[in-house]
């Protein structure tokens, strides 16, 4: 069974990988060698013996002979079948889950821990398993307890004589309790040791002597004479209470009586009942229908015998219980069912068959908890969740036994006796129970809506609509049974769901998680209506095109912070042969229903390509394995680099790209109608990584949104000078630019006669309050760089470069030079380029010529507009 599953890989708290040993097992493979057909472990069960009987008997335990009477008694035969009905109503719901999940493949040993985990991931699984696992061990503490309470009924001494009366031989009191339960769980421990075929063989005869026992009491029912009784109950003050009671056989008059409710005193708690209390003690006896999937390690064919087994099972007790419920309301008043719980035995032909019936009921219900328990145990150490306190709980003897994780239950239940009392444990373990019910409707439910192909049940008798019913039913009915428990139940659940996480398990089963959250992003990508876009709601969706990686670093980081939330896609072309290699980058990810409406370019120049991962100590060669201070830094070595990332282009090697076919690019952009962006000297930028302390408070941010290529522009509204504006604006929103200084710098002829550019200033100023760009305005007259240009009257709109000399493009640069030096980035208008391509190379040159050495520079083109001044 060690090797039926893939384990996870381990890390972080608790982290100890454990191979599981399995004595004599057919493989010895480790968790890692999962490629080969993995040896199955010995299955001997079918679904009588392995579902119907051990669910069979959970679900009637000790309830169905000592609780029948109380239910009827105090809610009448109308809400009682009423809660029957409920009850089973909602255990049905999760039986479709059930069934609908064991059909959809191949089930290990682990039940409905096995159905959690591999449906909703580690994290839930192993949370909702361990708590099922306790629950288990409480029920088998209480069964066991349940046991002895009977057997002193009938065999206890006296506490007030000291001499023993016929067969009331066994002394009473706290530690002699403790010491039969101690003994009836150790013959428990015997059988379970044996193995989980014996139990079954055991268990098939109990269900014999169940049967029996009803059969007895069907046929009292018709035999026996009425019969009349005085129930005495010690009140308080050591008075005596009398109640005088019949057993009047089939009688109309007495069902007639016993159809409405008559909530009152209960004797044993001395408190007034409702419908909430008495359907909580009901509803303990609906807990075990998970008994059989919990054997799943042990069917020859689970995915059968799960649905089949539970399914008959469910139907057999229901109608036992109905049966039950109308005979005790038709022959017994309502006095003798509410003040003697075990009215059963009174009215038998012979009463020692209820009594047999009582005890093998008991005893089955604790064993089939042991059993159950010790496998969803064996199961979290073989998939170790929990690391090494689980460990041990993985050995299983040469016949698959996990007699190590029996012996663990049978210590914690050893400990649960010792409560001595489990009245209130019966609500926690109900509450346990109910809470991985609606984990497992989740589980159905999460795998139906994320619609996933491979999702395919044999059992077709279930809808989104019945998971979410299960859902609310068993958590509405946690909070009527015992709300303290219920949210204590959910707030442990959480501890345990953080602890998982945080210990960051990584399994090979899938995520739900990654199904739902592709099902749901690919509808809502599906709902975004281009007709609706609206320009105040903008945002950049960036395409950044690199030549590799590794030698674009801080351009990377920098244009992560230009793009407010919105769609970022780092792309690289290579071209090559699909049928010899096709190599993808991981960061390359497909955005269906989204597409980028802003370009990013690195510029094209002669600068040596640097490699950044190499001066990055997380990818250099000497940090592989443990750093200096011996934490594990992820190194790698350079083969494993350079197979993802190839090494950076070498200062004699060929480009990439011709200038005509980069200049090309940027034309097709435009003609796409999509913003473009040039970035250059982005190498010198720092304080980008996410270690960095930089919070911008040094920083400037320079914006220069006049075509300084075209000086006879003076229009600063267009959409290009405006779109500038705007990603000036969105990268001092971002967090380590959130407090640099923006400067925009507004060029002027102030030797000329016309004064028109104070007016543009007072106008500039306006606009910028109406789109509340915070940002200081300098006036930079260059009269003397415009003297420079050839053709001072020219318009580039035709797709020609201007003929600019080189006196007028140094003259930029020097402006540029003497003005924001200083600046930490610098966004410059970027003059569209030519429609011939023979232009290409002297439209970059003029690019560069103005750009040269001004440190971390944007050139940015904007066609879309952006800004908006309404609400």
């Amino acid at each position: 069974m060690s090797n039926e599953r893939t384990p996870l890989i381990t890390s972080g708290v608790c982290g100890l990988a454990v191979t599981a040993v399995t004595c004599g097992a057919a493989s010895d493979s480790t968790p890692e060698s999962n490629s080969e057909t993995p040896s199955r472990g010995p299955r001997k069960l079918n679904t009588f013996f392995g579902v119907m009987v051990p669910t069979v008997l959970s679900m009637f335990s000790i309830v169905l002979f000592l609780r029948t009477g109380f239910v009827v008694g105090h809610a009448g035969l109308l809400q009682g079948l009423l809660m029957v009905v409920v009850a089973y109503t909602i255990i049905s719901l999760t039986i479709l889950s059930i069934c609908a999940i064991s059909t959809n493949g191949a089930i290990q040993g682990g039940g409905a821990y096995y159905m959690i985990s591999r449906s909703l991931g580690p994290e839930f699984g192993g949370s909702i398993g361990l708590m099922f696992f306790l629950a288990k061990v409480f029920a088998c503490g209480e069964y066991v307890l349940g046991l002895v309470e009977a057997i002193l009924d009938v065999f206890g001494a006296d506490p007030d004589s000291a001499v023993s009366e016929g067969v009331r031989v066994l002394p009473q009191g706290y530690w002699y309790t403790v010491l039969y339960s101690s003994v009836v769980l150790l013959l428990c421990l015997l059988v379970c040791l044996v193995g989980a075929h014996i139990y079954s063989r055991t268990a098939f005869v109990i269900l014999l002597v169940v049967t029996v026992s009803l059969l007895s009491i069907f046929i009292s029912s018709v035999a026996v004479k009425p019969l009349d009784f005085v129930i005495t109950h010690k009140g308080s003050g050591n008075q005596t209470l009398r109640y005088n009671a019949s057993y009047t056989g089939f009688n109309a008059t007495t069902l007639r009586n016993n159809l409405y409710s008559a909530y009152s005193l209960d004797y044993s708690t001395n408190s007034v009942m409702s419908f909430s209390t008495v359907f909580a003690v009901m509803f303990t006896s609906c807990t075990g229908i998970m008994a059989g999937a919990n054997m799943s390690g042990d069917l020859k064919t689970p995915s059968v015998s799960i649905p089949k087994g539970t399914i008959v099972a469910v139907l057999y007790t229901f109608t036992v219980y109905v049966l039950l419920f109308i005979l005790a309301s038709a022959t017994c008043d309502r006095t003798l069912l509410i003040q003697d719980y075990g009215f059963f035995q009174r009215i038998n032909l012979w009463p020692p068959f209820v009594t047999v019936g009582i005890y093998c009921a008991s005893l089955s219900a604790a064993m089939c908890a042991m059993i159950g328990a010790s496998r969803i145990l064996h199961a979290l150490a073989l998939d170790q969740l929990f690391g090494l306190p689980l460990a041990p709980a993985a050995v299983t003897s040469s016949s698959g036994n996990p007699w190590v994780a029996v012996l663990y239950t049978w210590g914690l239940a050893q400990c649960v006796v010792f409560a001595g009392q489990l009245n209130a444990v019966a609500s926690l373990v109900t509450v346990f129970y109910l809470l991985a019910y609606a984990a497992v409707d989740l589980a159905c439910l999460a795998l139906e809506w994320a619609s996933a192909p491979n999702f395919r049940p044999t059992f077709q008798l279930f809808s989104w609509h019945t998971c979410l019913l299960g859902i609310l039913s068993c958590l509405v009915m946690m909070f009527v049974i015992n709300p303290v428990y219920s949210s204590g139940s959910i707030v442990l659940l959480l501890l345990l769901l953080l602890f998982l996480h945080y210990r960051s398990p990584t399994s090979s089963w899938g995520y739900i998680s990654q199904a739902l959250i592709f099902h749901q992003v690919r509808k809502y990508l599906l709902m975004l209506d281009v007709r609706k876009d609206h320009v105040k709601f903008w945002r950049p969706q960036v395409l950044l095109m690199v030549a590799n990686p590794r030698s674009s670093c801080q351009l990377i980081l920098f244009v992560n912070q230009l793009k407010k939330g919105g769609l970022y896609v780092l792309g690289h072309v290579q071209l090559g042969d699909l049928g010899n290699e096709c190599s993808v980058e991981n960061n390359l990810l497909p955005y269906c229903g989204m597409k980028p409406n802003t370009l990013v370019l690195g510029f094209y120049d002669s600068c040596t390509p640097e490699d950044f991962f190499l001066q990055d100590t997380a990818f250099c060669g000497s940090s592989v394995g443990r750093g200096s201070e011996g934490d594990y830094n992820f190194g790698v070595d350079l083969p494993s680099l350079q197979a993802h990332f190839p090494p950076v282009r070498h200062v004699e090697s060929p480009r990439w790209l011709t200038p005509e076919e980069y200049v090309g690019i940027i034309s097709d952009a435009i003609k796409m109608n999509k913003n473009v962006c040039l970035g250059r000297y982005f190498f010198q930028l720092e304080g980008e990584d996410k270690d960095s302390k930089v919070d911008g408070s040094e920083r400037t941010i320079d914006v220069w949104p006049l075509n300084l290529l075209q000086p006879g522009s003076r229009d600063y509204e267009d959409v290009c000078s405006l779109f500038l504006l705007q990603m000036a604006c969105v990268l001092n929103m971002s967090s380590k630019w959130r407090h640099a200084r923006m400067r925009i710098f507004l060029n002027v002829e102030t030797q000329s006669n016309d004064q028109g550019w104070v007016v543009n200033e007072e106008t500039f100023r306006e606009l910028l309050k109406q789109l509340r760009i915070r940002a200081s305005i300098k006036i930079v007259p260059w009269d003397s760089v415009v003297q420079h240009h050839s053709q001072p009257g020219g318009d580039d709109s035709a797709g020609t470069t201007q003929a600019l000399s080189e006196d007028f493009l140094t003259a930029v640069n020097c402006m540029l030079m003497e003005h924001s030096s200083q600046a930490a980035v610098r966004f410059l208008y970027l003059p569209r380029p030519p429609a011939h391509h023979s232009q290409s190379q002297h439209y970059l040159a003029q690019l560069e010529a103005v750009t040269s050495g001004l440190g971390p520079t944007l050139l940015i083109h904007g066609v879309t507009p952006v800004t908006y001044t309404d609400l």
